[in-house]
């Protein structure tokens, strides 16, 4: 009669200590391929992140694992011929599991060799989607907090630069207003109208720059969005154009804010225009205003804030991707020359931002753009 092992017995046997270990792992999948890639093993670990039982992925191919897209292009094999000629495999990727779902993996491969033959390959698999997603958040908080940081920057430079220029201008509108006043020569006066012009065109440049750089004096009031966008239906729809299908859908009892009326509707009105530009032969534009828990994307560590979002959507060219960082920044313009100062949205950017709010940007080329503004609603 066989004696019968003692369970501590198990761990003086090694082929029995190398079965407890690969069975008693369940953070890794860890499991054995043949030199094709089918699957020879399967422990716990992997039947737990990949939703599989053994009997249902041994004897089948390891590519099942794979995006579509991946399988494709032949990824599974190349990986495989990457072990076996270098020794090793190791990359980060997204793979499925038994339910469809992706998860965030980091993969080694390395090569079985048995008396100078390739027999087979060990595959251990971790998954690693929290740590992924919690690098890609930190990653946009970084991205998030330069651009801040930029924007600052180029708001402190341009505030002072606006102010200067606009003593410059101050002295020079008096002076042509003085020299008006006395010069009786036709020719001269036209001449002095002209200069005045041009003075008073780069003193309401100067404005859209306090305007960026958060500057300008602003007289905010108690406003009520939906008498707002009201009153200016009209006003938008003629500036959009016959062309247009202008729609502004406002929620009903909308708490107040407290802004500058004035420039509320001239950021709305700028934004209508930029859409509308957007559309030289025709399109839709989307005037909405609804009340919504958001946070500010550039200060990702404070809670969401309960703000009226004002959202003005389009179905135009939208903004190439290597530009959206920069729409925001003065004089940059996406227009062609002579059709835009490049003020506009940097002037919507910065009357939001001294209002309390922010202001997000969602754009794809070829679908359209929509940028909407945040305001906290006004405090009881």
């Amino acid at each position: 009669m066989p004696l019968k092992l003692r369970p501590q017995d198990a761990l003086n046997d090694e082929s029995r200590q190398f079965a407890l270990l690969v069975n008693s792992v369940t953070d890794y999948a860890l499991y054995m391929l043949d030199a094709h890639g089918i699957i020879r093993t399967w422990n716990p670990g992997g039947q737990r992140i990949k939703g599989y039982e053994a009997s249902e992925v041994i004897g089948t191919n390891y590519s099942r694992f794979y995006l579509p897209e991946e399988v494709e292009e032949g990824l599974p094999e190349r990986n495989l011929r990457t072990a076996a000629t270098q020794g090793r495999y190791v990359a980060e990727g997204w793979r499925l599991r038994r339910d469809g779902s992706r998860f965030h993996a980091s993969v080694v491969i390395d090569p079985i060799w048995v008396d100078g033959e390739l027999v087979g390959f060990a595959k251990i698999t971790r998954d690693i989607t929290e740590r992924h997603d919690a690098n890609e958040r930190l990653r946009q908080a970084q991205e998030s907090l330069m651009q801040a940081q930029k924007m600052e920057a180029i708001g402190k430079l341009t505030l002072g630069l606006a102010h200067d220029f606009n003593n410059l201008l101050t002295v020079i509108l008096n002076c042509l207003d003085l020299l008006g006043a006395r010069v009786k020569d036709t020719a001269l006066s036209r001449l002095i109208e002209t200069a005045q012009r041009a003075a008073e065109r780069g003193a309401l440049l100067t404005r859209q720059l306090l305007t960026f750089g958060r500057g300008q004096s602003l007289a905010p009031e108690t406003l009520a969005m939906n008498d707002v966008l009201g009153d200016m239906k009209a006003l938008l729809q003629r500036s959009a154009g016959r062309e247009i299908h202008l729609s502004v859908d406002v929620a009903p009892r909308l708490p107040v804010v407290h802004l500058d009326k004035g420039q509320l509707e001239a950021a709305v009105l700028n934004l209508v225009c930029n859409s509308r530009d957007a559309m030289p032969t025709g399109g839709r534009i989307r005037v909405t205003a609804t009340l919504q828990q958001v946070a500010d994307p550039a200060q990702p560590d404070t809670a969401p804030r309960t703000c009226i979002c004002l959202l003005v959507q389009d179905t135009g060219e939208g903004i190439p991707l290597e530009q959206q960082a920069r729409v925001l920044e003065p004089f940059f313009t996406t227009k062609p020359v002579g059709r835009g100062s490049g003020l506009g949205l940097s002037q919507v950017f910065g009357f939001t931002t001294q209002s309390g709010g922010f202001l997000l940007l969602d754009s794809e080329p070829g679908k359209g753009t929509a940028v909407t503004l945040c305001f906290p609603v006004a405090q009881a």
